[in-house]
């Protein structure tokens, strides 16, 4: 358990402060200052964590060999540390990529470009009449969509034909 301290701060006002001289201390305390008690300390997991790692490095340091203990640890560590799927498959195909300099610009400038249009999409938000008249745009056009290809079943057949073929050419294969 952690001991707690009952030392308390004390901070004054005085105009000493300003002329960047140093104050005077007394034994008294003045009208102008004010104290503060201090916070208890408390130790954590990682404070706990933090000594057996300095005592396992002290251990080495004077043995040369590792404690049992710290072998463990390090084990334990290694397995819980294992790496989500999503990062291994990104892993797998960033060593698959030929041209990393490439790739690693492009998605620095689409970066770029997407921060740009918030800022354009922001900007246009905030004229009075054309986000309501950008809606009532988009609002019409979902509708024509939705007339001209999902109402009727030959139109939607034929749109979700063209789906299909659209899939094929971009991946290759279908599913």
């Amino acid at each position: 358990m952690a001991s707690t301290s009952s030392s308390t701060l004390t901070i004054s006002s005085s105009s000493t402060l300003v002329d960047a001289k140093a104050p005077k201390h007394s034994s008294t305390s003045s009208p102008q200052s004010v104290t503060l008690p201090t916070l208890p300390l408390r130790t954590s997991k990682a404070t706990a964590f933090c000594r057996k790692l300095a005592r396992n490095v002290m251990a080495m340091a004077t043995t040369g060999e590792a404690p049992p203990s710290a072998v463990a640890t390090d084990v334990a560590s290694v397995e819980v540390a294992e790496l989500p799927e999503f990062v291994k498959t990104l892993q797998e195909a960033w060593d698959k990529v030929e041209d990393k300099y490439a790739v690693s610009s492009i998605a620095v400038f689409g970066g770029v470009a997407l921060w740009g249009s918030t800022g354009v999409i922001s900007a246009i938000d905030r004229l009075p009449l054309i986000p309501g008249l950008l809606e009532v745009v988009g609002i019409g056009y979902t509708g024509w969509f939705a007339y001209k290809n999902l109402v009727f079943k030959p139109d939607r057949d034929a749109f979700i034909r063209k789906v299909k073929e659209t899939y094929k050419e971009i991946i290759g294969s279908s599913y």
